[in-house]
């Protein structure tokens, strides 16, 4: 098929690389302008536009889809369908219609749960057994279109935001491949009206870690957040990120360090088993905690 690839992040790499290798004709690829990062501010190319300039791919970076002659182009490029993952543009009617299949969404969640911005890191945080991955055809509402195919992961006990991330651009990858292969048959599923949520955007003033909360909401805090913006609290003064937990035994008062790096929470305690100082790496606990003494409590 002749195909429009529309977006930016890591997560939509897999998804591009897989449908090329599938054999589809990439007839341009979208994404966000490139934006300025590192010590320099110099203007980084997003992962995808990278994949894509990698593998000789026309790219466009428009700032908006809606000027008439932003659509027009679009349409120029007489694709059979849009494959849209993570592009962070919303999608004007135009060109929503401009495909002859339409416009298919690679989509993070178990639909109707968790349509928006972060399903990720919210299925994590609000302690769901499972997340997946939809193939939606995409209309005007955010992420209410009818879904083509389906498929669902287990989250782990210990799994981070960063772990599902990468399991799902693949399956993600997998099943946008699959959709394209049988999109003459598959048959699209309304999703019910019941059972919808949404998932904002996460803020940053979500991440400081509240020890009087239960430990479970609090471990999930910590993996929802990991690697970024990263769950965090203060320890001998110095702020400090929690990437990697689980939940443990012991009681104390909130905050108060049991043993290593086993912090007491308003009821049970969790363990912490991956940090970052300011300005360093990422360390597992036990490494971060040679020469290095976080003091008996955490605020």
């Amino acid at each position: 098929m002749r195909i429009a690839f529309m977006g930016t992040p890591d997560f939509s790499v897999a998804p591009l690389r897989a449908l090329t290798l599938a054999g589809h004709e990439i007839a341009c690829v979208y994404c966000q302008p490139p934006r300025p990062a590192g010590r320099g501010q110099k203007a980084r190319p997003s992962p995808v536009q990278a994949e894509a300039e990698r593998r000789g791919l026309p790219v466009r970076y428009p700032t908006s889809l809606r000027t008439p002659e932003a659509q027009a182009e679009f349409a120029a490029l007489d694709v059979d369908v849009a494959v849209v993952v993570a592009y962070g543009l919303i999608l004007p009617q135009a060109v929503l219609d401009a495909p002859r299949q339409g416009c298919l969404n690679i989509h993070a969640s178990l639909l109707p749960r968790w349509r928006g911005a972060a399903p990720i890191h919210r299925a994590i945080m609000a302690g769901d057994a499972e997340t997946g991955v939809c193939i939606m055809r995409m209309e005007a509402g955010l992420d209410t279109g009818p879904v083509l195919l389906r498929e669902a992961l287990p989250i782990g006990p210990t799994d981070t935001t960063g772990d599902l991330h990468d399991r799902l651009s693949g399956l993600g990858a997998r099943l946008a491949v699959e959709a394209l292969a049988r999109i003459a048959d598959l048959v699209p599923q309304s999703q019910p009206d019941e059972g919808v949520t949404y998932a904002r955007k996460i803020d940053k003033g979500e991440a400081r870690i509240d020890w009087t909360r239960p430990a479970a909401e609090v471990d999930r805090l910590i993996r929802g957040l990991a690697p970024f913006p990263g769950a965090w609290t203060e320890a001998g003064g110095e702020r400090i990120k929690l990437l990697r937990s689980r939940v443990a035994g012991g009681q104390g008062e909130p905050g108060q360090v049991l043993r290593d790096l086993v912090v007491a929470c308003g009821e049970g305690a969790v363990e912490v088993l991956e940090v970052q100082r300011a300005g360093a790496r990422a360390l597992a606990a036990a490494d971060a905690l040679r020469g290095w003494n976080p003091g008996d409590r955490l605020a």
